[in-house]
């Protein structure tokens, strides 16, 4: 069994898991907010607290991942973990094999190894929460870019408008989680209200729907950047608010309301969306500890 660790900013999920990527058991404990050592000791309980043998350790974590070297830079809503080198400090602690890589990214392998972009050699993994985090898949491997940064959408601009001092950014702006409380907002509900919200928006009222066509035309625009930067296969879509079909119909819809106020496009996006929903994050972190430490390859195609 492989101990696998999805460390989010409120929730730290975890779960046993077989080499095959099914998810035996799982269960989630609030994210230590403290300090890093604080962090590191609720693993180590964890890990210590298992009845069975542990062959791995499989870690996804928010921030910009050098995987190799097992340091972490930035963290998300996790500041803590900036410069930190979780992958050495838990091997020290546990008689395991440990491996780390950003959220986004495990996302983006869960679904290319046995998800919803899987037979695709070229896809793309969108998943929306409080920011906008990803990953790329470019010929049958993960695009990590010069400066391992590729795949953090959050943080392209979206527009500078220069009668402001801020340019805005894609995390704000295609944020599910901004979305919903500027809806809530605007309906007396309180935050964070994601299913009462989505009771408005599916009975067709006019205000939550004018603001959640917005809200998917943000979308549509850098799907259709993405699909024009690196023309993909495929594009899945994945986050709580995926669950909720209207979503990714509403995305497609202004997809061609985008293309029409073009003067000239070609681009013919595929959107689908992901698989594996909350547990994506788990089952990319141990295919990513597979293909450190069990002698696995990304698919090779002609």
């Amino acid at each position: 069994m492989f101990l696998v660790i999805d460390i989010g900013g409120t929730y730290l999920k975890y779960g046993l898991a077989t080499i095959d990527g099914e998810i035996v058991q799982h269960s989630k404990v609030k994210t230590p907010k403290a300090n890093y050592q604080a962090l590191i000791e609720q693993i180590v309980a964890i890990y210590n607290g298992l009845n069975v043998q542990i062959k791995g350790l499989a870690i996804s974590v928010p921030g910009t991942v050098d995987t190799k070297a097992g340091q972490i830079f930035y963290g998300g809503a996790l500041p803590y973990l900036h410069k930190q080198n979780m992958k050495n400090d838990l091997a020290e602690r546990l008689a395991t094999h440990v491996s780390i890589e950003n959220d986004g990214k495990c996302a983006a392998l869960a679904e290319y190894w046995q998800g919803a972009t899987a037979g695709y050699s070229d896809s793309i993994v969108l998943v929306f929460g409080t920011g906008v985090g990803g990953g790329i898949i470019v010929n049958d491997r993960l695009l990590r870019g010069a400066h391992l940064g590729a795949g953090e959408l959050s943080f392209v601009v979206d527009r500078y408008p220069h009668n402001e001092k801020r340019a805005r950014m894609v995390g704000r702006s295609c944020s599910a989680t901004q979305m919903v409380n500027q809806i809530a907002m605007q309906k007396g509900l309180p935050e964070n209200a994601g299913e009462m919200v989505f009771d408005y928006i599916n009975k067709g009222d006019h205000e939550a729907l004018e603001l959640f066509k917005i809200y998917c035309s943000h979308i549509a625009v850098q799907i259709l950047n993405l699909q024009y930067i690196l023309d993909p296969n495929i594009i899945a879509i994945g986050g709580g608010i995926s669950e909720q079909p209207i979503f990714i119909e509403e995305i497609i819809k202004q997809i061609e309301v985008v293309k029409q106020a073009s003067e000239f496009s070609i681009a013919n996006p595929k959107v689908i969306p992901c698989k594996f929903k909350n547990k994506a994050n788990l089952v990319g972190a141990l295919y990513q500890h597979l293909l450190e430490y069990q002698g696995l390859v990304m698919a090779e195609k002609d």
